[in-house]
């Protein structure tokens, strides 16, 4: 009889262990503006409770990706466990969003408004009340982050810019922030989508909006905090330097780390050591 209790004893203890455990929940939301079902990943903390209120971290892929993305090659999961096992990341939420397919021509990337794909507004008037309504998340800009790599890190450099009222925090990997400096591509293939993503890309500089920025908007800019994280062989990196100054210049206070390492996957799961304590420290507790 005492073995039968200690063995029920133990059967409650691991399962209340696994119950607790951090996980990767695959959902979708119907866009009227898309005029699809849009899938997304979402990363639930250890000990998830729906009763509770969590900080959310909205974390972008890159062109030729998709929401799957951090969690099958960027390994997220095992980063931000490990850091909030540590208490660097306290428990959060988050979330990584589908803006893309790896057909870069059939089919429209981007985080950016363009014909036929609303994007932007599909963001911020379905996807993030959504789930924050959904997941018992964000609901404030002192409980809200955002940070991407490449197509993704652009994406939420220049989504701040034009929202700072909405995050606390922007974290640009390999940022992809103009593309001024580079031929439209896709424009000898009739009908490719990637067209449209480079001149998105190009309408929504994140160095034009810095230049154009008046007193007030450099007020705002200066209530979100911003890092910007390129490495030393990244055929990127002279967009990350030349925003950093520009934003130097303009009074608006930005982090710059450039580290060895190009434009790849291992660079960037190792900048989520960085990335996710930085948005813990600029969260309104």
């Amino acid at each position: 009889m005492k073995r039968l209790l200690i063995l029920l004893l133990c059967l409650q203890v691991a399962g209340a262990a696994a119950w607790a455990q951090s996980k990767i929940v695959t959902d979708s939301i119907r866009s009227q503006f898309l005029g699809c079902e849009q899938p997304y990943n979402v990363y639930l903390p250890d000990g998830y409770k729906i009763t509770e209120t969590y900080p959310v971290i909205y974390l972008l892929h890159g062109l030729y990706g998709d929401y799957s993305n951090w969690v099958k090659v960027g390994r997220m999961k095992d980063v931000a466990d490990e850091l909030t096992a540590s208490g660097e990341l306290c428990p959060a939420v988050i979330v990584m969003p589908n803006a893309g397919n790896s057909d870069v021509h059939g089919y429209q990337n981007g985080y950016f408004n363009v014909t036929d794909w609303p994007y932007e507004d599909f963001f911020f008037q379905e996807l993030l009340p959504a789930v924050e309504q959904r997941y018992h998340c964000g609901g404030s800009k002192g409980r809200r982050a955002i940070m991407g790599l490449s197509m993704g890190g652009g994406g939420a450099i220049v989504y701040a810019q034009r929202h700072p009222d909405l995050f606390s925090s922007s974290y640009g990997m390999s940022a992809w922030l103009d593309h001024k400096d580079r031929d439209i591509r896709g424009t000898d293939r009739p009908g490719s989508k990637l067209t449209l993503t480079d001149r998105s890309v190009r309408e929504h500089s994140a160095l034009d909006y810095i230049d154009k920025a008046d007193a007030p908007t450099i007020g705002q800019l200066n209530s979100v905090k911003w890092f910007l994280d390129c490495g030393d062989d990244d055929h990127l990196l002279h967009l990350s330097t030349e925003l950093h100054q520009k934003m130097k210049k303009a009074g608006v206070n930005c982090e710059l780390r450039v580290r060895n390492g190009g434009h790849t996957w291992e660079y960037w799961h190792t900048a989520l050591r960085t990335a996710l304590p930085f948005a813990n420290r600029n969260f309104k507790q």
